[in-house]
């Protein structure tokens, strides 16, 4: 799907095919059935034409009859093609607009969030093969959310245009050929001089017209492109504003975000101005091109003929209705520029982030692109634990040096290691490179086998879940009994919380509004006691609990979790103790000088700066 056409045919080829192909043939049939309407329409509007310029005619013995029966021949093709024709026709396009948009937005949705941590990656930038730098794709909620709606509404469109231009051209063309007539001067064509004055009027009228519409479509496009990126960078500031209005209003930065807004809105503005240009040369250009055709370019195939007395009044007004249903047809890319222009921005959206996507799949190859990716991870025996060697961290760019190393050391089933070391020094990024979150540098992670691991953030962000699905994540809440997960609930300290296991709110507010931070960092003690980890890294993620919050928490874990190995980042400047003020870490890794030492808890840390200690 990163290509136009790959995007535009993925569905039809989809393990869905039937389903796509079956409402495609349903909506072609019913576009085929609006065109054959439109010659009987136009019969009929001769018909009534007719029986107007006949009502005083003698030989018209029933003209009033004549006329209510033309007018309701007319009335009733209107309705039988507008209701019974174009309006289920919209219920089946609707239907496939819907079940379209919903196959990408899963396929999208899959490609995210799956075990690679691909919606993780994406928001790195990478460079192309000739080594440019290549941004990450911006506003990813908007591809997903109105590029693929609009890309798949406008292709669903345009694919109707094409159909009814190829049944319009069969039908009515058909009709032209079978009333056409021969015309003076050209008498070398027979009996279809008439059909060709026709074809040719449309064939000259049309495609003059379409390449005049093309190059304002172009402009369009670009602006259309432009005009989403700046809406999606406005939408996602403000949606990032009331994230952190805690902090804007304590640090009273309302006038600075002011500022930004309107940094922001003036781009919208002017790309929205310059639209706004556009997009009226462009009505008053198709109101032009929409009269000529009705009134004159329609009557003029017909009029040589009618004034020579080759075809009745009748013949003339029918071949004129003729040949502007079949310019309107034809004209459909002329109608629909603004929206395909508009459907090739958002193609070019939904493609781009496609192609994003996709390069991040082999996340080693997309970080070697920006830096050093030689991290190699690996599991053995849970006897030996969790082992690092040569780990070295580095920051973008290939000539960068490492900002912390560590040579060989081993975490053991059981151990407790606190990770101390200043501010900046590089203590959360250990924890990420070990689990595999941190692209830059080099090293072994070996895991001990079977052993599972949970990685817990000082920022706990919660989605819009039950309090249960939310202590039971990532698993299925299925997978445990209300009770283990109330009793998870308890040892952590928000027994008071229990009655509103099956709830996704309290007080009219979700869990992530409602939930302290201190209470969300509960929660995920919660999740840690109710799934039993083996291997458990915790990065700052008692920061927002008070000291005997923190006391509790490590209680709870050290309790109910036999045998877990914690490797913790903290700024506290001594490990918590327990009640009775045993320590519950046995070793620190210190972190100075950019390299990481691993000792017995109290030990002094080695005189000799860049000295490593593995653990044995």
């Amino acid at each position: 799907m990163r290509t136009f056409w790959g995007l535009m045919r993925a569905y039809w080829f989809s393990e869905r095919w039937k389903e796509a192909w079956t409402l495609t043939a349903v909506i072609a049939l019913f576009t085929a059935a609006a065109s054959k309407t439109s010659v009987w329409m136009a019969e009929a509007s001769g018909e009534l034409v007719n029986s107007i310029a006949k009502f005083h005619d003698p030989e018209n013995v029933e003209p009033f009859a004549y006329l209510l029966t033309s007018a309701g021949v007319l009335i009733f093709l209107v309705v039988f093609k507008d209701v019974g024709i174009i309006g289920m026709r919209h219920l089946f396009s609707t239907t496939l607009h819907r079940k379209w948009r919903g196959w990408l937005n899963g396929r999208f949705n899959e490609a995210l969030l799956d075990q690679n941590h691909t919606h993780f990656h994406l928001q790195n930038a990478s460079r192309d093969n000739d080594g440019a730098r290549v941004e990450p794709p911006d506003n990813i909620d908007q591809r997903v959310q109105e590029s693929i709606k609009g890309m798949t509404g406008g292709a669903i469109g345009l694919a109707m245009g094409i159909i009814g231009v190829a049944t319009s051209l069969f039908f009515v063309g058909q009709k032209l050929i079978e009333e056409s007539t021969m015309v003076d001067g050209l008498e070398f064509l027979g009996t279809y001089g008439a059909a060709v004055l026709a074809f040719a009027a449309v064939a000259i009228y049309v495609p003059l017209n379409t390449w005049f519409a093309l190059k304002m479509g172009r402009v369009l496009e670009r602006l259309t492109d432009a005009m989403q990126r700046f809406e999606g960078s406005y939408r996602a500031e403000l949606t990032t504003l009331l994230r952190r209005s805690f902090h804007i209003s304590a640090a009273r930065g309302e006038d600075a975000q002011k500022r930004m807004h309107s940094r922001l809105y003036t781009d919208i503005d002017r790309t929205w101005a310059k639209l706004n240009w556009i997009n009226t040369a462009y009505a008053s250009f198709e109101r032009v091109y929409n009269f000529l055709a009705a009134r004159v370019v329609a009557y003029l195939p017909g009029l040589v003929p009618y004034m020579n007395d080759r075809i009745s009044l009748k013949s003339y007004v029918t071949g004129a209705e003729l040949v502007n249903s079949l310019i309107v047809q034809c004209s459909w890319f002329i109608d629909v520029m603004p929206a395909i222009a508009t459907l090739k921005a958002n193609a070019a959206r939904v493609s781009g982030l496609a192609s994003a996507i996709e390069d991040v799949q082999q996340p080693a190859d997309f970080y070697r692109r920006t830096g050093r990716h030689d991290f190699r991870y690996g599991v053995q025996n849970p006897v030996f634990g969790l082992t690092i060697r040569n780990l070295a961290l580095m920051h973008q760019g290939d000539d960068q040096k490492p900002f912390l190393t560590i040579r060989n050391v081993r975490f053991r089933r059981g151990d407790w290691t606190y990770v101390q070391g200043e501010s900046g020094s590089g203590k959360s990024s250990l924890i990420k490179a070990i689990n595999g979150l941190w692209p830059h540098g080099r090293g072994d992670i070996v895991f001990p086998e079977g052993l599972r691991t949970f990685y817990a953030a000082q920022d706990v962000k919660l989605p819009r879940l039950t309090l249960r699905e939310l202590v039971c994540l990532p698993d299925d809440a299925d997978q445990y009994s209300e009770t283990q997960v109330a009793a998870a609930l308890f040892k952590a300290g928000l027994g008071e919380l229990i009655e509103y296991l099956d709830r996704e709110s309290r007080d009219d507010g979700v869990w992530d509004q409602v939930l302290s931070g201190g209470q969300k960092q509960k929660l995920i003690c919660a999740r840690i006691l109710l799934q039993q980890p083996g291997l458990l890294f915790l990065d700052e993620a008692t920061g927002a609990l008070d000291p005997d919050s923190k006391v509790a928490f490590h209680q709870a874990i050290k309790d109910n979790c036999s045998g877990i190995t914690v490797i913790s980042v903290m700024h506290d400047a001594v490990p918590p103790r327990s009640v009775s003020g045993a320590s519950f870490y046995d070793n620190v890794l210190q972190v100075a000088d950019g390299v990481a030492t691993k000792m017995p808890l109290g030990m002094r840390p080695p005189s000799r700066v860049g000295e490593v200690l593995g653990s044995a």
